[in-house]
């Protein structure tokens, strides 16, 4: 497999695990910081624009998922890693946004 095969694997893992909360926030009706905010990624979007900008991440995961599918098990590893990375990230960057809102 390509090395940029595994590269496109972990953006699809960081995108699919990225559209969960804003989703969910979404549907939930429920403002949620995201990229379209001001300030970007602190302040709250709507939930229609947080459920359009999960679907986006959705579309765009399963998209890359499909294209560029893992044929062994490390381009799997691979993509986990990116969901991970990214909850990761996405868990400190919120946590302190939200604590800043108390």
């Amino acid at each position: 497999m390509p090395w940029h095969f595994y590269l496109l694997d972990f953006l699809s893992g960081a995108l699919l695990a990225n559209a969960v909360p804003h989703f969910v926030q979404g549907v939930s009706g429920v403002p949620f910081p995201s990229p379209f905010a001001k300030p970007p990624g602190v302040g709250d979007s709507s939930p229609l624009t947080n459920a359009l900008w999960g679907f986006g991440n959705l579309a765009g995961g399963a998209l890359l998922l499909h294209l560029f599918s893992p044929v062994n098990p490390w381009g799997w590893v691979t993509a986990g890693a990116g969901a991970l990375a990214i909850s990761v990230q996405l868990s400190m960057h919120f946590g302190k946004v939200r604590a800043g809102r108390r």
